[in-house]
């Protein structure tokens, strides 16, 4: 059997540990997950904006692209 290596918490879940010792009620708790999820969201276009501004794109690649598939394809394994 494989065993799994500990990783040390990271600062946010950290954070959040101690955010979360106590109880909150449950729309308390629901509203800060949406403000996670919602910085979250901005950070990530934060940094799309900042690579479109780089890289010079146009509306017309931003279309071209939007139609292509830009995933890694996978391995098939055989069962």
């Amino acid at each position: 059997m494989q065993t799994l290596q500990q990783q040390p918490l990271t600062n946010l879940q950290l954070e959040l540990l101690i955010l979360f010792s106590r109880n909150v009620p449950e729309q308390d708790l629901l509203e800060i997950k949406k403000f996670l999820v919602n910085y979250f969201a901005e950070k990530a276009m934060d940094a799309a904006d900042r690579v479109w501004d780089e890289k010079g794109w146009t509306k017309e690649e931003m279309e071209q692209m939007a139609g292509k598939h830009f995933r890694t394809p996978y391995k098939q394994t055989h069962s």
